[in-house]
């Protein structure tokens, strides 16, 4: 376990971003766990997708939900900013089978160190300048897509044919016009497809480097 301490009262925030089923759910749990419990908190930009409440069920099926407008990074950037300062937040939580926040909230409480993972986390210049230490993970597009076919129809009851179609409709070309671009705004890229221990060595070795934390008891 990483026993790093902060040589200020300065909150640091690590954004971990790449593509669908890249690996960076997997990644931040264990960034998160290797740093220590209570070292951390972590955060997802799943949970702050616009709530589709005004929509019809048919019409909420049609939202292009990898597109930047799909998400609310002005909240995101306010809670993590609330959380830099100290203060407490109130996490939303969204159900992606019916395409709505639901009414259950995660209290988030300040950290010495956040987590937050997401497809377009580095895509909002006011969101990407909150982010002291910025991970791309990389990985192949097959991988990628069997990893989501696998998810969604485990964890949100979809067909394999349904999320394949998706796939090729919007995911592939969102991804190729806002995720992939924002390697150039990284400041680590990770390999996906390799051991996570390697992923995990490396952001501890920047982290150790480049922000104000450093070794000891």
């Amino acid at each position: 376990m990483y026993e790093g301490k902060r040589k200020s009262m300065k909150t640091v925030i690590i954004g971990i971003a790449g593509g669908t089923g890249s690996g960076k759910s997997t990644l931040a749990a264990a960034l998160a766990e290797n740093l220590g419990f209570g070292k951390n908190a972590a955060l997802t930009q799943d949970n702050y997708y616009r709530n589709q409440a005004n929509l019809d069920p048919e019409q909420r099926a049609t939202v292009n939900f990898d597109h930047p407008d799909a998400i609310d990074f002005d909240l995101l950037a306010e809670h993590l900013t609330k959380l830099r300062e100290g203060r407490s937040i109130q996490m939303p939580t969204y159900d992606f089978t019916t395409h709505l926040r639901t009414d259950r909230l995660i209290l988030v409480e300040p950290a010495p160190i956040l987590i937050v993972e997401g497809i377009l986390l580095f895509h909002p210049p006011a969101l990407r300048e909150l982010l002291d230490l910025r991970v791309f993970v990389q990985t192949s597009c097959p991988i990628r897509l069997e990893r989501r076919v696998a998810r969604d129809v485990r964890e949100r009851g979809r067909t394999e044919e349904d999320i394949r179609l998706q796939y090729e409709h919007t995911v592939r070309p969102m991804h190729n016009q806002f995720v992939e671009p924002q390697k150039t705004q990284a400041h680590l890229i990770v390999d996906g497809e390799a051991a996570i221990a390697v992923a995990i060595a490396q952001i501890l070795k920047k982290i150790e480097s480049s922000l104000p934390i450093e070794g000891g008891g």
